[in-house]
């Protein structure tokens, strides 16, 4: 886990667009490579603040390897505001200010000799992949590896090669689900806590990590506190309204934490209350 200390500058160092990887009609992956000094590099579960230089700064979980270290970083960007827009539309050679990494991990090192299970809902699976190819990178750490994984149609899948190489991977299980099935899909159709109602967990050895919208969080950490699995082994990501990225400015205060400083990676026996809050 980080220990929270912020970075000595809040200036954003500047990187440039190596790639461009179109995910889904409103998703793409950007790998950054710095154009000096590299900063640290990021862990599953942390966050960086991205500039998009005249429009904005917007706060964008990490999704790469977490084995690279070549100083790139990788975010997967879906476009929703002004500020991701112009992110998610920079292409190769642009530049983009990013300062950090913020934020807490997914606990990764805590885990080790425990089953794994991750649930994804949407864009949910960008800031998982990290700590899904940190497993099976580490894959003998770790007992079962499990991932579920749901979107609203099959072209809304991020990754959709990665998958489809991970359905093949003895290694992992998977279990893919839609919303709205078409032709041709061999998944499952529904919510993510149909697959994960069946599952046979060890709960005394389990550890889930969730990301997603919040209902998907409330409703597949219930599903899991019903097999038997406390909720502090349950870790899922917060969204919130971060912009500076260290916990002065407010902007994404919960209750008693500040998201981009306590979080966004809390355990469920703290996000719980929080979560069950209609409106704050």
């Amino acid at each position: 886990m980080t220990d929270g200390t912020p970075p000595s500058s809040m200036a954003p160092n500047p990187y440039r667009v190596r790639s461009r990887v179109v995910e889904s009609p409103d998703s793409a992956t950007l790998c950054l490579e710095p154009l000096g000094e590299a900063l640290r590099t990021p862990q599953p579960g942390e966050f960086m603040m991205l500039y998009a230089f005249g429009v904005g700064e917007a706060a964008i979980s990490i999704s790469g390897d977490p084995t690279v270290t070549d100083g790139s970083i990788t975010h997967t960007i879906r476009a929703v505001g002004a500020v991701s827009r112009a992110l998610h539309d920079a292409q190769p050679g642009a530049v983009i200010g990013v300062r950090g990494p913020f934020g807490t991990t997914w606990g990764l090192e805590e885990a080790a000799g425990r089953d794994l299970v991750m649930v994804a809902g949407g864009v949910g699976l960008c800031p998982l992949r990290p700590a899904i190819l940190g497993a099976l990178a580490a894959r003998a750490r770790y007992g079962k590896l499990i991932l579920i994984a749901g979107a609203r149609s099959r072209e809304d899948f991020v990754f959709a090669a990665q998958l489809e190489t991970w359905s093949a991977d003895p290694q992992i299980e998977l279990h893919l689900t839609v919303d709205v099935p078409v032709h041709g899909w061999r998944g499952e159709v529904g919510l993510v806590t149909e697959p994960l109602k069946r599952l046979a967990l060890n709960p005394d050895r389990t550890t889930a990590f969730l990301c997603g919208p919040e209902p998907m969080l409330r409703f597949a950490a219930e599903a899991l506190l019903a097999k038997g699995m406390a909720a502090n082994d349950i870790r899922v990501s917060l969204e919130r309204n971060m912009q500076c990225g260290i916990g002065t400015c407010g902007h994404c205060q919960l209750s008693q934490l500040l998201v981009c400083r306590d979080g966004p990676v809390v355990g469920y026996d703290v996000a719980a209350p929080l979560l069950a809050v209609k409106e704050l």
